[in-house]
Formats: structure tokens, sequence, C-alpha cells
């Protein structure tokens, strides 16, 4: 295995540096006869969604196997785990505690704390009840509001377990994949969803927020974004416009609603069948402080003006990964840079 080497001053060299690892739930778990069903779920037994017709039903087993993991993880010698928690796992159809489901996490919370590897929680990533979806899923403003009291009802069965929690991971991924572009469950697709999806969404974040303040208050608690750092294909000033437009709309649209209480200024670009429907104090429930913001990122993309569009997205420039974005590591630095100069961050 190939050595590497880090500058003496290397914060990652610090005892203070928490090295970790991380999965979620319906990636992994299995067990699907011990929950209820989710969105990914029906979206994978649709024909024509999945590539190769694979599904969550059993995954890697760690519904069964969940010890043996934990094994392998201590093996590995870091210092947290990131895990997410399956709400149709441990909700029921009536919105009440599943006492089988919640076992199975504190089983697995106890005995990473018996190992000293740090529980970090993140109590959504991705797989929404499907009784919630056919009641509209997230365009339906209530579903913030279950999700609010799944949030309240976990964290009281969690007690002191949890380090630190994420109430979501990467809404872009649930309100644009999921409900413009239709690439990920439920699989809808038109601009007039998108939108409304991520203020439910966003919605839900802060009503959650507001239930962690009161039930897990030494948590470290946040949300966890993904950023795709936006560059123009030229500088004119066409292309710098859009690729302006292109980043609010696909990464300011989410971070600057938690860390100021607004949405970008494009909002007002919008067709109004686009634009979210914010009832007066949403955006101040959405702006709850942060403990901490978790950052993912994974490439950048191009922009360039279009005819009949607010953004042309280009395609990924080489080398590339396997499945097919652009390896360009820099990124990562200046996005953060540019996070630390737009915003005040926790």
């Amino acid at each position: 295995m190939k050595q590497l080497s880090l500058p003496a001053n290397s914060p990652l060299l610090s005892k203070e540096f928490t090295f970790g690892v991380a999965t979620a739930s319906f990636q992994i778990e299995g067990g699907a006869d011990s929950r209820l069903p989710c969105i990914w779920d029906k979206f994978c037994a649709t024909p024509g969604k999945i590539a190769d017709n694979s599904n969550g039903l059993v995954a890697c087993d760690h519904y069964n196997n969940w010890a043996n993991d934990i094994e392998l993880i201590d093996s590995l010698g870091v210092d947290a785990y990131r895990l997410s928690i399956s709400w149709p796992r441990v909700i029921k159809a009536d919105g009440s505690l599943n006492p089988v489901g919640v076992k199975f996490y504190t089983d697995i919370l106890d005995e990473l704390a018996r190992r000293n590897i740090k529980a970090f929680v993140t109590l959504y990533h991705w797989d929404l009840p499907q009784h919630l979806e056919d009641k509209g899923g997230w365009l339906n403003r209530n579903t913030a509001f279950e999700y609010a009291n799944y949030v309240d009802l976990i964290s009281q069965a969690f007690a002191e377990r949890v380090y630190s929690y994420a109430t979501l991971n990467e809404p872009f991924c649930s309100s644009y994949l999921g409900y413009e572009i239709g690439v990920h469950a439920p699989g809808k697709v038109g601009r007039e969803f998108g939108r409304k999806a991520a203020h439910h969404l966003l919605l839900g974040h802060g009503l959650a927020m507001q239930v962690l303040a009161k039930n897990s208050p030494n948590a470290l608690n946040g949300i966890v974004l993904n950023f795709t750092p936006c560059y123009p294909v030229s500088q004119s000033e066409a292309d710098l416009k859009a690729t302006a437009f292109a980043d609010d709309y696909i990464n300011q649209w989410y971070m600057r609603p938690v860390m100021e209480g607004k949405y970008p200024d494009i909002i007002a670009q919008l067709p109004a069948e686009q634009r979210p429907d914010i009832h007066p104090g949403d955006m101040e429930i959405i702006a709850q402080p942060l403990d901490y913001l978790g950052v993912n990122f994974y490439t950048r993309l191009h922009y360039q003006a279009s005819d009949d569009d607010f953004y042309d997205e280009r395609p990924h420039q080489g080398p590339l990964t396997d499945i097919g974005w652009e390896i360009y590591p820099q990124a990562l630095t200046e996005l953060l840079v540019s996070l630390n100069e737009k915003y005040t961050l926790p």
C-alpha cells in the first residue's frame, strides 16, 4: 500500500483531529421486513429507474451483521462513526415509536460507546416513509412537522448516547434530484416541485434543531450540505452571470436560508409556480443557530450562458472518476475559502 506523508504541522496529525467512517441506513441495512416501506423501495421496484435493478431489501445485511461491522470499524482505529437512522424503521405508521427499531439503534450506539467511538447520527438520509410520500412527501408542508415529531421521539429514546446529530444529509439531493429532475426517489420531475420540496426540508431542519436544542443540548447539532463549486466556461459577462445563478440555485439555495434566514435573490427571477410557499416565521425557524456545518464535496461543474434557460451546465472535464466526475481537489479549498468569506460560519 502506498504510504502518504503529511507536513509536520498538518492539522490531520493533531490529536484533536477526528477521523471517521460513514454509512447510510438504506444503503447498508437490509432488514426491509422489519421496517415500513420507504420511497427508495418503491423507486428501486419501478422498472427503468435502477440500471442493474438492485434494491435495498438486503443490501449489506447490516441489520443482521452490525456487531461484526462495528468490529471492522474499530479495527480501523477511527475516532467516529457516522450512521443514519431509518425513519421508517423507528416510527410506526401512526407516528409512534417502533421499539424493535429503536433497540436496533440503541444496541449499536451502546456498542460504539463501549469501544470509545463517537456516534455521529444523521436523522434523515433520504429514506422517507412511503406512506408520507403517498400524502405528498416533501411537497406537503405537514411532512416537516411529521419529521419534527420523529426527531423528538428518537432523540428522547437515544438520550445521551449521541455525540452529534445532523438533521439532514444533502437536502439538495432529496429536493433537486428527487423532486425536480427525478433521478433519485421519489422520481418526480418538474421545476414546480424542486424549490417547494427544498423549503419543506429546510423547514423540517429548523424544527428539528429546535427539538434537539431541547432534548439533546449536550450534542453537537447541525446539518450536512453538499456543495458543487461552479466555474464559468469563460470570463464573459454572460457566462459569469449564468455561473452565479447556478451557484445560487444548487448551492446557496440551501446554505443562505440556514445561515441568514433568506433565499438567494434569484428567487425573484423564478416564475411564481416555481417558488416555495413561505409562511410567516418560516425563515426564522430555518435559521436556527448551528453547532457545526457539515460540508460534503465531490467535484466541480462548469457553466455558460444559455439562450433559453438561466444557465447551461457543461460536461465534466478530465481526469474523471469511474462515475464520470472530474477530479479537481483544489475546488474543495476554494469552496471552503468562499464559504468563509460569504458567511459567519459556526
